[in-house]
C-alpha cells in the first residue's frame, strides 16, 4: 500500500507535466470567432493526416445564414457543396510544438482560398488562424471544445 501510494506520489507530477503537451497539439475541435463580428460562427474538427499534415472540415454552423447552404462562390472541388462537412483547411504542417504553416484556408462565405498558417496560444486552449493574401492577413482566434 505504501509503494502504491509513493508510486503515484512520484508519478503525478509528471502526468501534470505532460499535460500541456497533450494540449498543444491543434487536432480536436474548435469554436471559430468571427475577427469582425466577435461572434461564434461554427465547430472546426481538425484531424492529423498519416503524412503528417492537418485539415480542418466544419462539423457544425452555429448561425447559417439559410438553412444547408453550399459554397455557391468556390471555384475549387467544393463548389455548391453542403458548407457543414466542408474541408476548410487543407496541408497545414507542424513547424514546431505550436507553430503550423503551409497550408491554405477557406472563407467559404467568400468561396476565397488564402494562405495559412496557425498558432496554438494559451497552452493550446486558443488557436490564432491567419489567413494572407501577399503581406496582408487577418487572423481569428479560435476556442479548444
Amino acid at each position: 500500500m505504501r509503494n502504491t501510494f509513493l508510486a503515484a506520489a512520484l508519478a503525478l507530477p509528471l502526468f501534470a507535466a505532460a499535460l500541456p503537451a497533450l494540449a498543444a497539439d491543434a487536432e480536436g475541435r474548435w469554436k471559430t470567432i468571427d475577427d469582425e463580428t466577435g461572434q461564434a460562427k461554427s465547430i472546426v474538427e481538425i484531424t492529423r493526416a498519416a503524412n503528417g499534415s492537418y485539415s480542418g472540415r466544419i462539423v457544425e454552423l452555429l448561425r447559417p445564414s439559410k438553412p444547408n447552404p453550399t459554397c455557391d462562390k468556390c471555384k475549387d472541388d467544393r463548389k455548391d457543396k453542403p458548407i457543414t462537412g466542408m474541408e476548410i483547411i487543407r496541408g497545414m504542417k507542424k513547424d514546431n510544438a505550436t507553430r503550423f504553416s503551409g497550408g491554405t484556408i477557406l472563407k467559404p462565405d467568400e468561396g476565397k482560398v488564402y494562405k495559412s498558417k496557425m498558432e496554438l496560444i494559451d497552452g493550446g486552449q486558443k488557436l490564432k488562424v491567419s489567413g494572407c493574401i501577399a503581406f496582408i492577413c487577418k487572423s481569428q482566434t479560435w476556442l479548444r471544445q
